[in-house]
């Protein structure tokens, strides 16, 4: 894209950018000094707005770029991204949702450290919450350099960093100025636009087909260069028994992991009740499912209008799929449609990022403060002090995040999020289950099903093909790769449990059957919830 194109798709970033600062601006104006108003936005959303507002935080550039990417580049393969994705929601629902609503405050270690030694296992559960976060927020950043490498018509390192640097600053700004509610709101008004968006390029594909759905998966057969293997299971993870082990690790992490992810959980404390926690979870489920439907019709729409090369040849690890589908849709490169059409994906792409980087970075602040910081200062800390660390560490983990960002810019979104999601899996959702439901859990227990998880998940990463031993490798000239599989929710996720189960009856003390009693009759009733 030139000149004039251009210009049109960075006025229409340009705006949303400056709605988002409006918005961070004039919450900014209300008192934030309280934790609850920081953290939980005063917990005064409705059901249907924090429905809404979930639904902001979870459909990231990992669904809306990698799922799309993953299969116009894969096929049905691809397309398992969206079932874990999806079907990772009954989890949250049954599980968690009202359950951790009645039992926390304002993060994970709250619903764990109510029935333990707080200070053990808040500093456990706040390091695994930042780590999860951490990576969540790395995809975020790789995606954003994709889109502006394409929206500037550059495929220069600088351009993708100024990206990922532009992006960390203003996800920075919109956390320290505006905490949970403006984010709440950027992540509604995201929603609003993404959902919009995705339906408008799903009836121009089905218009383009005249509503022929087998034509436009023949199609999309015939130009990805793999014909028929195309639609049939295996063409990423089939073939030998590593890719098929890689298939299972990535469906387990995908399924168990969105029940531990901080930014999600964090989500629940924005209502008042349990049941609006609940409604909070139906409304999201209901609109997250329409959208992972419309992105797999996307999907193979780009195989089939763009082409699986064209794509390829654009971004190997096919990031760049929903905004060149957007730019043929339109009517091609060089025409006003196609350029309004791209500008128009491309700005709602970017307000995926910026309102999903917000989400999580509010969401490991808050750890860093609340559990980190509070723990270590239990006595001498105030909920002002908390909020201002809070504050801080939001600009720290933007550092890191962008560093990382920097480092794994050529690699697919969504599979940087699988990894995320295993972490979340391997460490936070064992300690989670185990406080809810084992009356014998002890703190030894809660400590070691974190860090049992969460050591061997990022381990097997550091020697897995992601980091080494292969081309697409973050070092692909060094090979210290031992672990065969390139997810390691296989191993890491019964381990997170063991370690758990282990710690807990090798452990002297003896559970607090008076605690464990208080715990569950709030959980399941909210006798007591904040």
């Amino acid at each position: 894209m030139t000149g004039h194109h251009q210009t049109l798709a960075l006025v229409l970033f340009s705006g949303f950018v400056a709605v988002t600062l409006g918005i961070t601006t004039w919450v900014s104006r209300r008192r934030q000094g309280s934790a609850e108003e920081f953290y939980a936005g005063g917990r005064l959303f409705s059901p249907m707005e924090n429905g809404f507002a979930i639904a902001g935080d979870y459909m990231s550039a990992a669904s809306f770029l990698g799922v799309t990417g993953l299969i116009a580049l894969y096929g049905y393969d691809g397309m398992l991204y969206v079932v874990g994705f999806l079907v990772a929601w009954l989890v949250v629902l049954f599980l968690a949702a009202e359950l951790v609503r009645n039992c926390g405050r304002f993060t994970l270690a709250d619903v764990v450290a109510a029935r333990m030694s707080e200070r053990p296992v808040r500093i456990a559960a706040g390091t695994s919450s930042v780590t999860v976060s951490v990576l969540y927020l790395v995809a975020q950043m790789v995606g954003a350099g994709s889109l502006v490498a394409l929206l500037l018509g550059r495929t220069s390192g600088a351009d993708q960093a100024w990206a990922v640097i532009g992006v960390g600053a203003l996800m920075v700004i919109y956390v320290s100025l505006g905490g949970m509610r403006a984010t709440t709101w950027i992540q509604i008004v995201k929603a609003v636009l993404l959902l919009t968006g995705t339906i408008a390029l799903t009836v121009l594909l089905l218009l383009r087909f005249h509503g022929d759905v087998d034509r436009l998966l023949l199609t999309a057969a015939d130009r990805s260069g793999h014909g028929r293997a195309y639609l049939a299971p295996g063409l990423k993870y089939g073939g030998d028994w590593t890719a098929r082990l890689d298939f299972i690790s990535l469906g387990l992490a995908l399924v168990l992991g969105t029940a531990g992810l901080p930014h999600i959980l964090s989500r629940f404390y924005t209502v008042p009740t349990a049941r609006a926690a609940r409604r909070s979870a139906v409304w999201s489920i209901g609109l997250i499912g329409g959208f992972y439907l419309m992105t797999i019709a996307l999907g193979f729409g780009a195989a089939a209008v763009v082409g699986t090369d064209a794509v390829r040849a654009s971004n190997a690890a096919g990031n760049t799929a929903v905004p060149l589908l957007a730019l043929h849709l339109g009517g091609g490169a060089g025409s006003t449609g196609g350029t309004v059409l791209f500008a128009i994906v491309a700005a709602v792409a970017f307000a995926t990022i910026l309102a999903v980087v917000a989400g999580i970075t509010l969401a490991s602040s808050a750890s860093v403060a609340h559990d980190l910081y509070a723990s270590l200062r239990r006595s001498r800390g105030t909920a002002r002090s908390e909020v201002v660390v809070a504050r801080w560490a939001a600009v720290g983990i933007g550092a890191v995040a962008i560093a990382l960002g920097l480092l794994a810019r050529d690699l697919n979104v969504a599979f940087l999020v699988g990894l995320a999601f295993a972490v979340a899996a391997s460490a936070n959702l064992p300690v989670l289950l185990y406080s809810l439901f084992w009356r014998g859990f002890t703190t030894r227990g809660a400590v070691w099903a974190v860090y049992g998880g969460l050591v061997p998940a990022l381990g097997l990463v550091l020697l897995s093909p992601v980091v080494s031993g292969s081309p697409t490798s973050l070092f692909p000239d060094v090979d210290f790769q031992y672990f065969p599989l390139q997810n390691p929710g296989i191993v890491s996720i019964p381990l997170g449990f063991l370690a758990g189960w282990l710690g807990t009856i090798t452990s002297d003390e003896v559970a607090d059957e008076a605690k464990y009693a208080e715990t569950e009759v709030r959980s399941l009733t909210g006798a007591g919830a904040v």
